[in-house]
């Protein structure tokens, strides 16, 4: 069974790094969480004005005004099929500020829109298009396009004005051994946001779906893609 990644990248998955391939490689039917640890040489946000956005964002772990350099970092993915028997990816980071924050995502392929779509938060507010590259190293390159906010009966194409446009860049560092990372969050009005960048390690567990923790599931469940 190939993962979300793989089916939204076709053949140009195999230019991605060996290791990323790894990474980004696996599904539900492989019976695997990958465990990630390290350090975020710099955690930063945006201007003073930014930070009611960013404090809103803590409610359902989207964003966080936070900031900090050398941060001790953790990254959970696991797979697995949600209620409605999508493949799904999640992508539970915590930061170890002076108070913890976590930023949650849930990602599924869509073969309706062609591509991963990413729903942010404890409750999957908010779907958000993502586009997949691969750079000059052998990384996968991440950027949000359209988002959409989902509650209830409501749904609508959430405007960019208040919201960020995220360009994320992962690979594999062969010198150091690790995985790094680079995340920047801009607003075309407001400017930078938030961002962070660093290194980790990965661990590779056994984990049968019905042993994922439940920390690890969203509180609820969009259908709408």
């Amino acid at each position: 069974m190939s993962s979300i990644y793989q089916d939204a990248m076709g053949s140009d998955f195999a230019r991605l790094h060996p290791q990323i391939q790894r990474r980004f490689g696996f599904s539900s039917a492989d019976r695997l969480c990958a465990i990630g640890t390290g350090v975020m040489d710099r955690l930063w946000h945006g201007r003073a004005y930014t930070l009611p956005f960013l404090y809103v964002g803590t409610w359902r772990r989207i964003m966080f005004p936070e900031f900090g350099e050398n941060v001790p970092f953790t990254i959970e993915n696991y797979a697995y099929r949600d209620s409605l028997g999508r493949e799904t990816v999640t992508w539970l980071r915590t930061f170890q500020t002076r108070k913890p924050r976590r930023f949650d995502a849930y990602m599924i392929h869509s073969a309706q829109r062609g591509k991963i779509v990413d729903y942010l938060g404890t409750h999957q507010h908010l779907a958000v298009d993502i586009d997949l590259s691969v750079d000059a190293r052998g990384g996968l390159r991440l950027r949000s396009g359209e988002q959409r906010f989902y509650e209830g009966a409501i749904g609508f194409r959430f405007p960019m004005f208040f919201s960020g446009v995220a360009d994320v860049c992962e690979w594999y560092d062969d010198a150091a051994g690790r995985f790094r990372i680079e995340v920047d969050v801009r607003n075309k009005v407001w400017g930078p946001l938030f961002g962070y960048r660093g290194s980790f390690d990965v661990e590779w567990k056994p984990m049968a779906e019905r042993e994922i923790p439940a920390h690890a599931k969203p509180r609820r469940e969009e259908g709408r893609e």
